[in-house]
């Protein structure tokens, strides 16, 4: 097998493919063309969104020439592909604000050099489409026998699936087709449920200019207790600093299970396969802090990733810089009065309503500075604080947050 899938299949990104052994003869014959699509259905990327892109980064540091497909055109309709219900619709101004933030993620990741890897936009082919002329020359290449054996429409016919949503496979296959005809595009890659778009838009090729192309897809990763990827209390794992501050990215990471360790380091970094061996054959959690790391130098920068990692070892008793710890500002007088335990947790920012805290003080899994705090009527006091009026509050084992006082 061609060197550069052998890698992709080494590190887990290999789950169906469409004839992996021309595929394999044509990429030793020399750099072939691929895309991986997303819709810009929100301003920013999670890292669920970001497998293919990985997947895409080794093949292009492999030597081929990798597409990035921003969906300014497909948005405007949902793919329901996974989705139990269709999705919201939002304006066109809209779409076009979230495709700017997502290509510019996507620089920042991929590193876009307008030849070897570069973005383009759907919209630029699907938004003027004229609607008889597409039915006449691509809608007649399809057979909606052969596009409800798919299991991304078997699933909604139970609940309902509309045209709209039904031609969605269509324009996806539309993609494929003006990619191999405008930049000789013949593999697209992506997530296994996207695999009866791929085959689609592999016929559609073959029908229209009697060219071969390919499709490649990953499995869609889910964590070992069988939980979505990146799915975290406050939701998705985004890419936006603003929605996902670095360091609680970073902890996502440091925190994940030991079961998953191997295959986020394999996914989710560009380590040799060797070196995470190495690393999952000594501590643990060295292994996971070298994961966060990693995975958060990816996304943020190196910058970002240093802080993260030295707030973190403050929070846990490492060494390390406080003043890279996730912080809130409270008034000292608060405290000089008697601040309520359950107050205080609420407005920190470690429990999201007054219940809450309760519930996690009255379980004894509230600290100040270091102590247990088990009476939900507990007034915390100016003598908490340390010498530079600050005191860290512990949220069980994982959350934390330095309170600093003015």
């Amino acid at each position: 097998m061609n060197q550069a899938l052998e890698t992709l299949k080494e590190r887990g990104f290999f789950q169906q493919c469409t004839d992996v052994d021309t595929l394999s003869r044509l990429m030793d014959e020399g750099p072939v063309t691929f895309y991986v699509g997303c819709d810009p259905t929100g301003p920013s990327l999670h890292i669920g969104h970001m497998v293919p892109f990985f997947a895409l980064r080794h093949l292009h540091e492999a030597g081929h020439r990798g597409i990035a497909l921003v969906g300014g055109g497909t948005a405007r309709i949902g793919d329901p592909s996974g989705k139990t219900e269709m999705r919201k619709m939002i304006s066109y101004e809209e779409i076009d604000r979230n495709s700017a933030s997502i290509q510019a993620q996507l620089d920042r990741f991929i590193g876009f050099d307008g030849k070897t890897a570069f973005a383009d936009n759907n919209k630029n082919w699907l938004a003027e489409l004229n609607f008889i002329d597409f039915l006449r020359d691509i809608g007649s290449q399809f057979s909606v026998n052969r596009m409800l054996t798919f299991e991304a429409y078997k699933k909604r016919m139970e609940t309902g699936l509309s045209f709209l949503e039904f031609t969605y496979q269509l324009l996806q296959s539309y993609d494929f087709y003006q990619l191999n005809e405008r930049h000789g595009c013949v593999l697209q890659i992506g997530g296994d449920d996207q695999w009866g778009n791929i085959v689609a838009g592999i016929d559609l090729i073959r029908r229209m200019n009697g060219k071969q192309a390919f499709g490649l897809t990953f499995p869609l990763i889910a964590t070992s207790d069988g939980k979505k990827m990146g799915k975290t209390e406050k939701g998705a794992l985004f890419l936006d600093p603003a929605v996902t501050s670095p360091y609680d990215f970073f902890q996502y990471w440091r925190n994940v299970t030991d079961a998953d360790t191997r295959k986020f380091l394999l996914l989710f970094t560009f380590l040799p396969v060797t070196e995470v061996d190495a690393l999952m054959g000594g501590n643990i959690n060295a292994a996971k802090e070298r994961l966060a790391y990693e995975v958060t130098s990816l996304i943020h920068g190196k910058d970002e990733a240093e802080k993260a990692l030295a707030g973190a070892k403050a929070a846990f008793g490492g060494g390390g810089d406080k003043a890279s710890m996730p912080t809130v500002e409270l008034a000292r007088s608060r405290f000089e009065a008697g601040f309520g335990v359950i107050d205080l947790f609420t407005e920190a920012g470690l429990a999201g309503t007054k219940s809450d805290a309760r519930r996690l003080v009255e379980q004894g899994g509230a600290s100040v500075a270091e102590k247990a705090v088990t009476d939900v009527k507990a007034l915390i006091g100016a003598d908490s604080l340390d010498g530079e009026g600050e005191v860290v509050l512990r949220a069980g084992k994982k959350k934390f947050v330095r309170v600093v006082t003015k």
